[in-house]
């Protein structure tokens, strides 16, 4: 976020050297005092708006800030302006001044427009939640991966806020030979970012081939894919480490974890899956977000379920679960089955309670293993509920047909006989469609 701006015609840092280091708005020399300010307009309910607030807080919290006062305004849109309005912003310079905050952050994202409106009239820094969400991002990046995809969202946030910042960036100035005031330093910045990134999506797009082959690696096995996706904080890496071992980071904090990270796992009845966990999710997720970590969530939409990990502690587990779908449906993946588990079953009783009342989830703890053994038997069970259980007769001579079999479903039984080879074997729709030739029996006549 930042300090106090020498000059409201231009933004605390946020434009100076980018060398490929993904890095935040907020000076973390100290903790910073912040204005939160949301809005309800036409068809929206003040409550909504607080618990945004609420959220926003939170993620101000984790970003390294302190929130030191909050201003809630009705009205019936947007001032295309200053956002709020000229009279409300003056109302929020003379609170900031009151309370000496440093930054002021509205709870939903600024035009770059209404920041530099805002900014002029408020005299210290104007951010907005995509600002906030970006910083933590870029605190909490620690591959190479995850520290491109943060810069590039970034970058992309910045690119339009470029404003000049006075006579001493009005040129660089001609040389003997030259003709005009030169290029501005607006200019060169401009051009910089964008060398910069077309470097990071180049660079993207090479690790989204990578992934992409070791994705067709994974389907040319048998095993299935689960990816565990959900709001921020839900406990999905915990998840994960309980299931597998997988040893990941986990922390009772937004946005500990970036990177996807997959496991190989036995389920009880047998399968072999890969079990991924996924950046998690948040309300007004910035779009510049969505579109620089595709390639991570690429396995989100390539999967054969997920699991939505919900806090059945937390006070929205609803509205998290709503939040979730709507970018499960951004990204394509809004029509992979989905297997609902109620977490922190340990906090609260209400996440029992909630597993009760929702068919077919599941309440667990993986703090403590709660409920974990239920999970598997679940995982399995909705798996095997997206195949057919089939019976192949293939000759002897065809050993492709065999191991196309293997590769594509979960063998149950095989056995050979005078005609050849029977297996029992758990086929996808588009699989059993590839061996029909050889099928001789389906799952009503086994």
């Amino acid at each position: 976020m930042g300090d106090k701006p020498e000059n409201t015609e231009s933004h605390r840092g946020a434009f100076g050297e980018f060398g490929g280091e993904s890095g935040g708005l907020i000076d973390r020399t100290f903790r910073e005092r912040i204005v939160l300010v949301g809005v309800t307009t036409s068809g929206g309910h003040p409550d909504d708006t607080d618990a945004s607030l609420d959220e926003l807080a939170l993620l101000v919290d984790t970003a390294g800030a302190d929130e030191v006062a909050r201003v809630h305004q009705r009205r019936e849109s947007p001032d295309p302006a200053t956002y709020v309005g000229k009279g409300k912003a003056q109302e929020i310079k003379e609170l900031s001044e009151a309370v000496d905050s440093d930054t002021v952050v509205f709870d939903d994202e600024l035009s770059p427009a209404q920041q530099f409106n805002l900014e002029k009239i408020l005299g210290r820094t104007a951010l907005d939640r995509t600002a906030v969400i970006l910083d933590i991002f870029a605190q909490n990046a620690s591959s190479q991966e995850g520290k491109a995809q943060v810069e590039l969202a970034q970058l992309k946030y910045r690119l339009p806020r470029l404003r000049g910042m006075g006579k001493s960036l009005s040129q660089q100035g001609g040389g003997i030979g030259t003709r005009g005031p030169g290029e501005t330093q607006l200019e060169v910045d401009r051009r910089r970012l964008l060398r910069r990134v077309h470097k990071l999506e180049a660079d993207l797009r090479q690790v989204a081939k990578v992934r992409r082959t070791q994705s067709k690696a994974r389907k040319r096995t048998s095993n299935r894919r689960v990816a565990i996706v959900g709001y921020t904080n839900a406990g999905k890496s915990t998840v994960l480490n309980s299931l597998t071992d997988a040893g990941v980071l986990s922390a009772d904090r937004l946005f500990a974890t970036l990177d996807a990270t997959t496991r190989r796992h036995q389920l009880p009845g047998g399968e072999m899956v890969f079990l991924t966990d996924t950046v998690g999710f948040v309300r007004k997720l910035p779009t510049q977000l969505v579109e620089a970590f595709k390639s991570t969530l690429d396995v989100v939409v390539d999967a054969d379920i997920l699991v939505h990990v919900v806090d059945g502690s937390g006070p929205d587990p609803f509205g998290n679960i709503d939040a979730v779908r709507e970018v499960l449906e951004q990204i394509g993946a809004g029509e992979v089955p989905e297997l609902v588990v109620f977490n922190k079953a340990d906090l609260s009783d209400e996440a029992d309670r909630l597993a009760e009342k929702n068919e077919g989830s599941v309440a667990v703890s993986a703090a403590t293993g709660y409920g974990i053994d239920t999970l598997l038997l679940a995982i399995g069970d909705r798996l095997r509920s997206t195949t057919e259980l089939c019976e192949l007769l293939v000759p002897f001579s065809r050993g492709d047909v065999l191991a196309m079999a293997h590769r594509e479903g979960q063998v149950v039984a095989e056995a050979a006989d005078e005609e050849g080879m029977r297996i029992t074997v758990r086929l996808e729709a588009s699989s059993k469609s590839r061996l029909a030739e050889w099928l001789v029996a389906t799952a009503t006549e086994l």
